[in-house]
C-alpha cells in the first residue's frame, strides 16, 4: 500500500545532532522515527525540499528505521507530483505559504495540506497564523495544534484578525481558514524506560551516592527563551528545608555559549544553597537518553510563552518518574494531578495588560527573547505548591513508585507514537474524502492566482522600467553578431548564472538561428516556434538575450528600419 501524505523532508527539522538542538528538532525526530515504525503502508513518498543529493537523504532516513522499505522521492521542484501522494505533511505551520504556491500552479494539481506548529510566539509564526485567513487554503487543509492551549491561542489570534478585517473592510462574511485540530506530540516510549546501568554509571561520574534522592530537570539552559530556574529552585530549597532530607538536582540540558551557561549556572544555584546540583551536557549522546535514569522525581515549571507542549514530562512519565510540573500550556494535557504527579498553579496578569511588551518587540527592536523573557517575568508559579508537592514524594517512595507507575501506563497507552501516528493517518484520510466530495473550484483569474504578499517582481515593480517586452514587440539580432558569437556570449558563467530561470542553450540557439534569417521579427513570431509551457522563459528570455548585447529590442517610441515580418 502507497503511503496517503509526502512527508516534507529536510533533514534539518529531524536532525538532533546539531550544536543547536530545540525541542523541534527532537519532536521531528521522534516523529518520523515514529511514522516509519507504524505507518500502515509499505511505500512512503518524500519530498526532497532541501534538494539534498539522494544518497545523502537514503543514509539519513535509513538512520531513523526505514530498514528496506520501498521510497519515492519527489524532488525540490516538482510540486505537482505531490498530487501523487494527495496529500503533504510539514513539520513547520506553513500551511498558507504552501496554499499559495498550489494555488499558482493550479486546481488541476490539488492536493491537501496538513502543517504542525509548536512555538506561535515568534513574528514569523504570528504572521504565518494570520495568513491563514487570506491564503487560498481549502476545508481539505489542517493545521495541526499540538495541545489545547495552543489550540486556543491560535483560535484567538484568528478571530482577532478577522475582527480587524470585519472592522476595515466593512465585512460581513466569516472567514474561513483550513481545519484547526489537536494531536500531541508522540515519543516512542522504549527510549525512555529505566536503565539501571546509565543509572549507576551518571551517578557514579558525578559524585551522586548510588541511594541519594535526585529530583531531574531536561531542558535547554535559557533564562529568557526556556524557563527561569529560579522558581524551581526555591521550591526544591524550601522542600529540603521542610524534609531535612538532602537533596541532589540534576539539570541535563544545554546553553548557546559558555558565557550564557555559566549565567545560567550562577542564577539557578543561588536560590538553593541547600541543594546538591549537578549539570549534564543533554546534547551528548551518552546523557541524552540516560538521563531519565539518574532520577528519582522529576521537576519542570514551565512559565514562558514560547512553549507550546512540552515533551519532557512525557518523557518523564515514559521514564517512570512522578513528575512535579506548572500547570501551564501544553502540561495541562500531559500529567494528571495527583494521579501521576503534581501540576502546580500558575498565576499571569489578565489581558491588555501586555501591550508594551509587544509593542517594544514589534516596534523598537526589542529581540525575541527579550519579548518572551519579559513576558514570563510576569508568570508566577507558586512556589509554595510545588514545595509541598516534592515534599510529599520525597518523603514518600511508595507515592513515587505509584504515580510513576501510573505517568509510565499514561505515557504508553496516551503518548506512544503507535497511538499518535493512526491520528495522523485519519486526518489524512478525512482530507482525501473532503477534497474527493468538494465541487470543482472555479477557475482562477489572475489576480487572484497570484499572491499578493509575494507578488510577480515585474508586477509589482512594473512602474520601473522605461518599457516592458510584449508579443508584439520588434526584436532583431544585434548588428554584427552571429551564432557563434551568440554561443560564446551565452557560455559565460556570469551571465548563466540563474540558468533554471533562462531559455536553454539549445532554446537560445534557436532563437539566434531565426533572427539570423530575418532583418527583424515580432516577438508573437518566435514564440510559435517554441512549445506552449515554454513561450512564457522564451518571451521572458529575449530581454536575457538583450542584456548580453546578443539581440536588440526597438522601442515602440523609435520606429526601425524595414517593415516587421
Amino acid at each position: 500500500m502507497t503511503s496517503s501524505v509526502a512527508l516534507y523532508l529536510n533533514p534539518e527539522a529531524y536532525d538532533t545532532t546539531a550544536h543547536q538542538l530545540m525541542g523541534r528538532h527532537s519532536a521531528g525526530e521522534s516523529f518520523l522515527k515514529g511514522y516509519l515504525e507504524h505507518a500502515r503502508t509499505d511505500r512512503f513518498l518524500f519530498w526532497n525540499v532541501a534538494n539534498r543529493p539522494l544518497p545523502e537523504l537514503e543514509a539519513f532516513v535509513d538512520r531513523f528505521g526505514l530498514r528496506g522499505r520501498s521510497v519515492t522521492w519527489i524532488g525540490a521542484r516538482e510540486r505537482p507530483r505531490l498530487r501523487e501522494a494527495g496529500c503533504v505533511h510539514l513539520p513547520s505551520p506553513q500551511v498558507a505559504r504552501e496554499a499559495w504556491a498550489r494555488n499558482v500552479i493550479g486546481h488541476d494539481y490539488n492536493y491537501g495540506v496538513t502543517a504542525i506548529t509548536h512555538t506561535t510566539a515568534t513574528h514569523g509564526i504570528m504572521d504565518a497564523m494570520a495568513n491563514l485567513l487570506v491564503a487560498p487554503c481549502q476545508p481539505w487543509d489542517a493545521l495541526i495544534c499540538t495541545s489545547r492551549a495552543l489550540r486556543t491561542s491560535v483560535e484567538t489570534q484568528l478571530e482577532a484578525v478577522a475582527d480587524h478585517f470585519r472592522a476595515k473592510l466593512g465585512a460581513t462574511r466569516e472567514f474561513a481558514p483550513p481545519q484547526i485540530v489537536t494531536i500531541p506530540l508522540g515519543i516512542q516510549t522504549a527510549d525512555f524506560r529505566h536503565d539501571p546501568e546509565a543509572r549507576r554509571r551518571l551517578r557514579e561520574e558525578n559524585g551522586i551516592p548510588p541511594d541519594a534522592l535526585v529530583v531531574l530537570y531536561v531542558g535547554r539552559f535559557s533564562l529568557n527563551a526556556k524557563m527561569n530556574t529560579g522558581p524551581m529552585a526555591i521550591a526544591l530549597e524550601r522542600a529540603a528545608q521542610r524534609t531535612g532530607r538532602p537533596i541532589h538536582w540534576v539539570l541535563s540540558g544545554w546553553s548557546h555559549d559558555a558565557g550564557r551557561h555559566e549565567a545560567f549556572r550562577e542564577a539557578t544555584v543561588a536560590f538553593c544553597p541547600s541543594v546538591t546540583v549537578t549539570f549534564l551536557d543533554g546534547r551528548k549522546p551518552e546523557n541524552r537518553f540516560a538521563a531519565w535514569s539518574v532520577g528519582d522525581i522529576f521537576i519542570s515549571l514551565s512559565d514562558n510563552v514560547q512553549e507550546t507542549f512540552g515533551l519532557t514530562p512525557v518523557e518523564a512519565m515514559a521514564a517512570g518518574l512522578p513528575s512535579v510540573i506548572s500547570d501551564w500550556n501544553g502540561y495541562k494535557d500531559t500529567v494528571r494531578h495527583e494521579l501521576d504527579g503534581f501540576r502546580v498553579p500558575t498565576y499571569s496578569p489578565r489581558a491588555g495588560f501586555g501591550r508594551d511588551i509587544a509593542y517594544r518587540h514589534a516596534y523598537e527592536t526589542e529581540s525575541y527573547e527579550a519579548y518572551v523573557g519579559g513576558a514570563a517575568q510576569f508568570v508566577a508559579v507558586d512556589v509554595e505548591e510545588a514545595a509541598l508537592a516534592l515534599s510529599r514524594l520525597i518523603e514518600n517512595p511508595d507515592l513515587r513508585r505509584q504515580m510513576g507507575a501510573s505517568a509510565q501506563a499514561r505515557a504508553v497507552e496516551v503518548f506512544d507514537w503507535r497511538n499518535i501516528i493512526p491520528q495522523y493517518e485519519a486526518l489524512w484520510a478525512d482530507s482525501h474524502a473532503r477534497r474527493r466530495v468538494a465541487s470543482p473550484p472555479a477557475p482562477a483569474v489572475r489576480n487572484q492566482v497570484d499572491n499578493p504578499w509575494r507578488m510577480d517582481p515585474f508586477r509589482l515593480f512594473a512602474s520601473y522600467p522605461s518599457e516592458w517586452i510584449t508579443p508584439s514587440s520588434l526584436v532583431a539580432l544585434s548588428p554584427g553578431m552571429t551564432p557563434e558569437l551568440a554561443a560564446q556570449a551565452l557560455s559565460q558563467p556570469q551571465v548563466r548564472y540563474a540558468s533554471p530561470l533562462l531559455p536553454t542553450m539549445q532554446e537560445s540557439g534557436k532563437l539566434v538561428q531565426a533572427l539570423s534569417r530575418v532583418p527583424q521579427v515580432m516577438v508573437h513570431r518566435l514564440l510559435e516556434g517554441f512549445p506552449p509551457n515554454r513561450r512564457m522563459f522564451i518571451e521572458r528570455g529575449l530581454v536575457w538575450l538583450a542584456k548580453y548585447g546578443v539581440i536588440q529590442i526597438f522601442s515602440r517610441n523609435a520606429a526601425p528600419p524595414g517593415e516587421p515580418q
